[in-house]
């Protein structure tokens, strides 16, 4: 077999050369490179005298980035989801009619010799042209702005939780053993004394007569825990957590009241006259005004799932809207929050099938309501226990959540109300299925199983 000269060889490889052969998608695509400072902006050739020009990051400069962007002829717009820099810029143009798609940075990465912010955004233009981009996925923008306000009280209870942290400490480095004879130095007992402690009362047993008349520890206990050495410069750093405390909770009880009233300005998609609210789940401490608002906004009751609360459904809500028609079904949905396994394979060997790290607040959601159901009584509780025995508590969690997931999916998606299945019931069939996964084992090993009485049927 004789072998292709140079020249044969560079004519085959012109032949079959990237971007001959590939079909046009989008014909009036634009890409953005963008930035802190300055946007980077490409058209498709030929519909503008320069296709590529900088744009400042200033609104006036974004107004006149969309005037270009018509003059154009644009229509669709992609752009790399970069930092928060990227989202006045999708929420000016999605209002100017664009559709735009918001795409993952690893899409585009990845592709060696285009490092200037001028070949970005024309290599994001020519993929969109073709398209070969996949958008990420963002809810309609009413539940962005509940979104925004959820993740800002997350922030503020941190806030709160750090100062509660300070003030723990400065009771510690004063010897005052408050943790000890109270459950929460935060609830009512705790606050009322380390108020009369800032006010100067030094007095243990006054001191423990503020406590609520519910502690568990007696009068003596909790005056043995306050005696202690008041520092000058502790009781400062205790003063200014005190104080910072109770602000941080002012500003979360106002973000509560603007969470409320966005929640109102949502579609309704449940008439309580026409579908009544289910009665709410025994065993569960909700929030009935909460639950009662996330049903008419969602159409079905999340809270009937075990472990599944108003918090964990206010972020369903907030993260992902009623509508999952992005998804095309659950494994797609379980994908996206990176609790389904992600299998690397070469030679037809599974390497791994670790699931894929994802920054994603409703997949942290349902990992945490997860972990509350190692002593559930019913057939969720059942399955993360089995799970846990198999694979440990990490990955039990994991599949768990990844469960919920797809429960969760399938409420929205169809409308259809969750069951709840009794323990007995799931380890009878999970027995069953063991059984004949047994006796598939046998026959394949040519092999008869037969079920044999229990001892003590036996005996008896």
């Amino acid at each position: 077999m004789m072998k292709k000269s140079t020249s044969e060889r560079k004519k085959a490889t012109q032949k079959v050369s990237i971007g001959q052969d590939w079909s046009v998608i989008n014909t009036n695509a634009a890409g953005i490179d963008l930035g802190s400072r300055e946007h980077w902006v490409a058209v498709p050739a030929g519909r503008a005298a320069e296709n590529v020009r900088r744009f400042g990051t200033t609104t006036p400069e974004l107004e006149a980035m969309a005037e270009w962007f018509k003059q154009c002829q644009v229509t669709h717009v992609a752009m790399e989801a970069t930092g928060v820099y990227w989202i006045a810029v999708y929420q000016l143009l999605e209002r100017r009619g664009l559709q735009v798609l918001l795409v993952n940075a690893r899409q585009i990465k990845n592709v060696s010799g285009r490092k200037s912010d001028m070949l970005d955004c024309q290599w994001i233009q020519r993929l969109h042209t073709y398209g070969l981009l996949g958008g990420s996925f963002r809810p309609a923008d009413a539940y962005c702005v509940v979104r925004s306000l959820v993740r800002y009280r997350e922030e503020l209870i941190a806030g709160r939780t750090t100062q509660v942290q300070h003030m723990q400490k400065a009771l510690l480095q004063m010897n005052l053993q408050l943790r000890v004879v109270l459950s929460d130095i935060c609830g009512e007992s705790g606050l009322a004394i380390i108020e009369a402690i800032l006010k100067g009362q030094r007095d243990p047993v006054t001191l423990a007569s503020l406590a609520h008349r519910r502690v568990k520890s007696s009068r003596q206990e909790i005056a043995q825990a306050l005696v202690g050495d008041y520092r000058s410069e502790h009781l400062f750093v205790l003063k200014m957590g005190w104080e910072l405390y109770h602000n941080y909770q002012d500003k979360i009880n106002q973000c509560e009241l603007a969470v409320a009233e966005a929640l109102e300005r949502l579609p309704e998609r449940a008439n309580l006259q026409e579908r009544p609210l289910p009665d709410k789940p025994k065993g569960k401490k909700i929030d009935e005004a909460l639950r009662q608002s996330l049903y008419r906004k969602v159409g079905v009751d999340l809270t009937a799932i075990e472990s599944v609360g108003t918090t964990v459904a206010l972020t369903v809500i907030t993260e992902v809207g009623p509508e999952l028609t992005r998804f095309a079904t659950e494994k797609h949905f379980c994908s996206w929050l990176g609790l389904s396994p992600e299998h690397r394979i070469t030679g037809g060997k599974i390497l791994s099938s670790h699931t894929r790290r994802v920054v994603n607040r409703l997949s942290d959601a349902l990992r945490l309501a997860a972990s509350c159901l190692e002593h559930s009584a019913g057939a969720l509780g059942g399955y993360y226990r089995r799970m846990k025995r198999k694979l440990g508590a990490p990955q039990a969690i994991t599949a768990t959540a990844h469960k919920l997931a797809r429960i969760i999916y399938r409420m929205l998606k169809y409308g259809e109300a969750y069951v709840r299945q009794g323990l007995e019931d799931y380890e009878r069939k999970t027995r069953e299925e063991s059984i004949r996964r047994l006796k598939r084992a046998a026959t394949a090993m040519g092999y008869d199983l037969t079920e044999r009485q229990p001892l003590a049927q036996v005996v008896s």
